[in-house]
């Protein structure tokens, strides 16, 4: 086959299709090739008919379609099969050819990955792609990663695919060297389990707290899109109030409350607990999933578990705003939660991220997009070395003029039964992360007690460990290992 495609798409699914189409349509020439091969042929005739996609039906076609340095990606399911798929491509391919992985491979896959690839003389990308079928279509949110050298191949293509925010600004740009690409895309998808869930405490707030029908919440949301909340989530979360089933009444009234989840949320609260990192939101988050999940349990505890009324008696209007201001004031939490764990993966990976540009990146086409970001940027531009947004002036202010509305829903949640762990546990991190002395010397005394850990003392130098014979009998020798 003649030489002729800028880049290859490995995976025909929907986001697959619509990043092709995508691609088309800014004036590039994209091959295709899927495992089930009748799929290819399929889509030619169907969503890309008329356009200058080019099929292959094996892997050494599809390569061979290709300009040099040869640019595929591929967005099949994470795991086994992106293995599989390198292991096809590289018998076909030639140093300086360059593999990508647009799925949501877990990032020390990516770091293996890419050096092995590297080994065999080729250039790997780890790209995160977040805004779903649509973003996919219309402009993603794309997160690179993985070789340096491949960027200035791709980043035509990437940044012109993008969503594009002020000023023409693509959501696209270089992460950092080896796995970066995908932990930033792992981040997200976690401060996409807090953002979704602070979303439904404040409807079941709403809803069980305040006896508001699905057309009433409906309204509420509308105008926080209007206000510090405009985001995508809030913006969808309005909309889906509004849908009625074909009976006339309101369809999210009638989904079981069951939620699933695919792992990229896991793998992050994982990550903080290697890395010592609390993001105590996002893990808040995906065990709320998991309470979900226990659907018939929760049905069977219901009726003979007892607590209080749910039913809040108090000035409708007023409350509503202090819903409002406890989900913004918790949303800050998730992000520089978020951002802290970054923080301490580029330490750990010796990566070199642009925290201001992972905002900018997130600003359009992705899940989490919202106007809030646009603030994150302006913080990290101001001061590059931020150990926290909570530090940050703009921020520090938002929390102060929200703290008495989160403290109302917080105690009012607690006293009505109603369960706010996302809203609760960024309280308590606020207010842990401001105390200067924790009951952590406690803590350390029992460790020592019970186990010679050791301990370090007010009065010396921190790196100076104690040890006390806390009975008067028996050993007087410290542990051999401890972690500050």
């Amino acid at each position: 086959m003649k030489t002729q495609a800028d880049i290859a798409l490995i995976g025909l699914a929907v986001m697959g299709q619509n990043l092709v189409l995508n691609m088309n349509d800014h004036g590039y020439t994209v091959a295709v090739f899927n495992r089930t091969v009748s799929k290819v042929d399929e889509f030619l005739a169907n969503e890309a008919k008329g356009t200058r996609v080019i099929g292959a039906h094996s892997v050494s076609e599809l390569v061979a379609s290709l300009k040099k340095p040869r640019l595929v990606m591929m967005l099949v399911k994470a795991g086994k099969p992106v293995d599989e798929f390198i292991e096809l491509l590289l018998p076909h391919m030639e140093a300086g050819d360059i593999i990508i992985d647009g799925g949501n491979s877990l990032f020390q896959d990516t770091m293996r990955r890419a050096s092995y690839v590297e080994s065999k003389g080729m250039l790997y990308i780890g790209a995160g792609v977040s805004g779903g079928e649509e973003g996919a279509r219309r402009g993603p949110s794309i997160m690179p990663g993985g070789s340096p050298a491949a960027w200035p191949h791709v980043k035509d293509i990437f940044q012109a695919i993008s969503a594009k925010v002020e000023n023409g600004a693509p959501c696209c740009e270089w992460v950092g060297e080896n796995g970066a690409g995908h932990y930033v895309k792992m981040v997200h998808n976690g401060i996409e389990y807090g953002d979704m869930q602070l979303v439904c405490e404040a409807y079941q707030l709403m809803k069980d707290g305040l006896g508001m029908t699905a057309n009433e919440m409906h309204m509420v949301f509308e105008e926080w899109n209007k206000s510090e909340l405009d985001s995508y989530l809030i913006e969808i979360t309005r909309d889906i109030l509004a849908f009625k089933d074909t009976d006339g009444h309101p369809l999210v009234d009638k989904i079981l409350d069951a939620a699933g989840q695919k792992g990229t949320g896991k793998w992050t609260v994982i990550n903080s607990a290697e890395l010592g990192m609390p993001i105590t939101l996002i893990t808040e988050a995906v065990y709320s999933r998991c309470v979900s999940a226990m659907k018939e349990d929760r049905v069977a505890a219901a009726k003979v578990l007892k607590g209080p009324k749910p039913s809040i008696s108090t000035d409708r209007v007023r409350f509503i705003e202090d819903i409002r201001q406890a989900l913004y004031a918790s949303k800050i939490i998730s992000y520089a939660q978020g951002y802290m764990l970054m923080r301490a993966a580029a330490k750990e990976y010796n990566w070199n991220l642009n925290y201001g540009g992972i905002a900018l990146m997130w600003r359009g086409g992705c899940i989490i997009r919202s106007r809030f970001l646009g603030k994150i940027k302006e913080a990290f531009d101001l001061n590059p070395g931020l150990s926290s947004l909570l530090l940050d002036k703009f921020f520090k202010g938002e929390i102060k003029k929200a703290q008495r509305s989160w403290r109302n829903v917080v105690a009012t949640a607690v006293r009505k039964g109603i369960p706010t762990p996302a809203f609760s546990t960024a309280l308590n991190f606020y207010d842990g992360y401001r105390t200067e002395r924790l009951p952590a010397n406690l803590l350390q005394a029992q460790r020592d007690y019970f186990g010679a850990h050791t301990y370090e003392r007010t009065d010396a130098p921190r790196g100076q460990f104690f040890h006390t014979n806390w009975t008067g009998h028996g050993g007087t020798t410290a542990s051999g290992t401890y972690t500050v």
